[in-house]
């Protein structure tokens, strides 16, 4: 991608606004140096990474990057032999920590967030556990060495310490004994790495010693006094012998990084490339943009596009679509209408996209990738070159048109301005008529009406406009594809107060095409107002039969269930009566068998069944469903039986049916706990699939049943603590939770250790540990259940 198009763009700011972000060098240079992609799939896994980071900002707050300075400068010293310093060493410490950190982190997000390319990316840092040990033992983070550096190095600060005692305790009697009226100040201080006390000059000989130093009054000499000289030398010679220590340490844990230059170089680099991804996400966010398609056709849709360096309150947002129906758009309306805004915005959003940059449009909006962006836009008058305005950018187009192919955006602003009207009209239709003719892309600006007809005529070319109220004299900054725009000048003069005697002798002065042009433009104008305002009342009309519709259905629902139910109640209502007639019945008729069989009576033994089967008729069914053998299915699968997976409603937990207790009791079990529950408060579930066996993941609200998945111990006294840890782990089982975190901060260590202690004895706990640092650090402890 040529530079110009870059510096045209300004581009670079967008660059200054990802180093915000930024926080490592090796991600500074990623940004330095990130340039619009030309191929598709180099653009396409940029923005699955920028999509990558912006999960992990939305779900995490972003990748764990703290900030790191170069290290490839102490890498190269490295390799010729160099001994680093200590606070090169303490970079390579942090460097290796930081390592670690991120593999945890992206390996707890991999459990439950898929990823397009970030995972690829973690595999590739490499561990150096032991060396990373090693460096953090040896060197704090501002590069001092510690005494744990080595047993001889601790021994010479031991030393050092008490000898520093030792000088402080004899200096103490001078400053706070009979000696100090001879002090100008009852201190102890230091000239050249030795203890000494400021005396007066005119007692110099009241303590002897050495004379290392005077105020610049000379009324004051800084001297040694006689006693502590032997100490002060033996201090002085511990110094040395500690500064040869370290010199030596310095050297072998440079001779320890020799080995690993490359892992660490490489480590660097993917630091900064997650620094980057991190940048680009928070860019995003900024700008509330989306991820863009790429379109292998080149088919740009920008959907409500908005310049990303304007004030995202005031910009107006514009839809603009090239590649499909037409390559070439011929934008025309007044000065300040927002013309050149618009040619910039469409390429600067197509740079950001083939950079894989979220833009800020609205959804589904899609870029193609173009190999060349080529703009003129702008005054490009060079009083040094003496080139006219004109002259200047016929320079550039020549340079443009040189160079363009199919697979070239080029954007003209006042395409042909700067010279006579005629000839810079129908030059301007020669160029337009040479970049189709290659096939190149092409959006171009300009006043004259002439190309108002050349996009009305030319195939794969289509007019546009910028929207201008002649009712406020303002322009409204949108864009109007496929609507030429139309001179404005007669309507603004009238409504300015210019006489309409000047105005209609005007008209009389220009040609009838422009009155015939300006007229259909007028026309195409209403009709797209008429069109509009068609529009959003069939879409108010529709919004209203929607939720007409909703509604009805609603209620047929309602109506339906509420019928069902009542006339279910009547049945069951109607039988009860038929059961009681039908009781009575019997035995009337048990009555009468007898009476026959007695021969107290002549009662024929079919009237008696007749009698019987006319009473079992009024019995009514109290679901014609009940026929029904696909329902009959249904109803027989919801059936309770022994094994069977069920939710227990009060709860809000699932179980295994054990065994009937009794008709309205089930003994189930959930997780690890027995319970007696009624079969009212049962349903039957399906278990999933044994094939694909998914983690579970609880996601506790305020609304549910369940415990947190977070216990809080802070403060708590430590009895207090390990009954509430054991309730909360006991609940936690019960819910079914794979993992929860136990919150107990740093405090004296009396809390922290108790839940490590209980965690150790507890058989259900698969494995615990300290939560990562940008999650509670060694505050909180996160654990994972069998």
């Amino acid at each position: 991608m040529n530079t110009k198009i870059l510096e045209t763009l300004e581009y670079s700011k967008i660059q200054q606004a990802l180093l915000g972000s930024i926080m490592t060098a090796a991600g500074a240079t990623l940004v330095h140096e990130l340039t619009p992609a030309t191929d598709i799939d180099a653009v396409q896994q940029a923005l699955d990474e920028t999509a990558d980071g912006a999960t992990i900002l939305r779900l995490r707050g972003g990748i764990p990057i703290p900030r790191l300075d170069d290290l490839g400068p102490a890498l190269k010293r490295v390799q010729i032999g160099a001994v680093l310093n200590g606070q090169e060493l303490a970079l390579v410490s942090r460097v290796l920590t930081t390592v670690g950190a991120v593999d945890a982190f992206l390996t707890d997000l991999k459990d439950n967030v898929d990823l397009r390319q970030v995972y690829e990316l973690q595999a590739q840092l490499t561990s150096l556990p032991t060396l990373e040990k090693r460096l953090k033992v040896a060197i704090d983070e501002d590069g001092r060495l510690t005494d744990e550096a080595s047993p001889k190095l601790y021994g010479l600060r031991q030393q050092m310490r008490q000898l520093e005692g030792d000088i402080r305790k004899r200096m103490e009697n001078y400053t706070h004994g009979s000696g100090a009226k001879y002090l100008s100040d009852p201190i102890v201080t230091i000239r050249d790495d030795r203890y000494v006390i400021p005396v007066k000059a005119e007692y110099r000989n009241q303590f002897g010693g050495v004379v290392h130093d005077q105020s610049a009054s000379g009324q004051t000499l800084f001297i040694e006094p006689q006693a502590v000289v032997e100490l002060n030398n033996r201090l002085r010679e511990a110094q040395i012998n500690e500064n040869t220590e370290i010199a030596r340490i310095l050297a072998e844990l440079s001779n320890e990084i020799a080995p690993y230059v490359h892992e660490l170089r490489a480590n660097t680099d993917l630091l900064g490339h997650f620094d980057f991804i991190n940048a680009k996400a928070k860019y995003a966010a900024s700008l509330k943009a989306n991820e863009p398609e790429v379109s292998a056709d080149n088919i740009v849709q920008l959907n409500e596009a908005r310049h990303p360096l304007l004030d995202p309150q005031k910009v107006v947002p514009n839809t603009i679509t090239l590649g499909e129906d037409y390559q070439a758009i011929v934008v025309t309306g007044p000065n300040t209408g927002g013309k050149t805004i618009t040619l910039k915005t469409l390429g600067l959003l197509q740079l950001m996209g083939q950079s894989g940059l979220f833009l800020p449009t609205a959804a589904e909006s899609s870029i193609g990738i173009f190999n060349e962006i080529f703009a003129d836009i702008g005054d490009e008058q060079s009083i040094e070159q003496s080139l006219s305005t004109f002259s200047s950018h016929m320079k550039n187009i020549v340079e443009i048109l040189a160079n363009i192919d199919d697979r070239s955006l080029v954007l003209f602003d006042e395409l042909g301005a700067g010279t006579d009207p005629q000839e810079g009209a129908a030059l301007a239709i020669a160029i337009l008529d040479q970049v189709g003719a290659l096939g190149a892309y092409v959006v171009a600006s300009t006043h004259y009406p002439e190309l108002k007809l050349y996009g009305y005529n030319t195939p794969k070319t289509i007019n546009a406009s910028m929207e201008f109220d002649v009712s406020t004299l303002q322009p409204t900054y949108r864009l109007l594809i496929g609507v030429p725009g139309r001179s404005n000048a007669f309507d603004i003069s009238l409504r300015l107060g210019l006489s309409a005697d000047v105005i209609e002798r005007a008209k009389l002065l220009i040609n009838d095409d422009s009155h015939d042009l300006n007229n259909m433009i007028t026309d195409l104008e209403n009709q797209r107002k008429a069109a509009e305002t068609e529009y959003l009342d069939l879409r108010q009309q529709v919004e209203a039969a929607t939720k007409l519709h909703d509604d009805l259905a609603t209620a047929y629902n309602e109506f339906f269930e509420e019928r069902e139910k009542q006339m279910a109640k009547a049945r069951k209502q109607a039988n009860e009566l038929v059961s009681s007639a039908e009781t009575k019945a019997d035995k009337i008729i048990k009555d009468l068998r007898q009476m026959q069989l007695n021969q107290q009576g002549n009662v024929k033994e079919n009237q008696l069944i007749d009698a019987k089967a006319n009473l079992k008729q009024l019995h009514q069914q109290e679901s014609p469903l009940k026929q029904n053998r696909v329902l009959r299915r249904e109803k027989a699968k919801q059936t309770l039986k022994v094994g069977d997976t069920v939710q227990v409603a009060s709860y809000g937990q699932t179980g295994v049916l054990l065994e009937q207790l009794d008709e309205g009791h089930w003994q189930v079990q959930m997780g690890i706990i027995k319970m007696k529950v009624a079969t009212s408060d049962l349903q039957k579930v399906n278990p999933e699939p044994a094939a694909k066996p998914k983690r579970r993941v609880a996601t506790v609200s305020g609304a549910t049943s369940g415990p947190s998945t977070t216990l809080d111990l802070r403060g708590v006294r430590y009895d207090d603590a390990m009954a509430q840890l054991d309730s909360y782990i006991d609940a936690a089982l019960l819910a079914g939770y794979p993992q929860v975190t136990i919150i107990h901060g740093l405090g004296t260590g009396a809390i922290r250790n108790g839940v490590t202690q209980y965690l150790k004895r507890n058989r259900q706990v698969k494995k615990f540990g300290f939560a990562p640092q940008n999650s509670g650090g060694s505050g909180a402890t996160i654990v994972q259940f069998k």
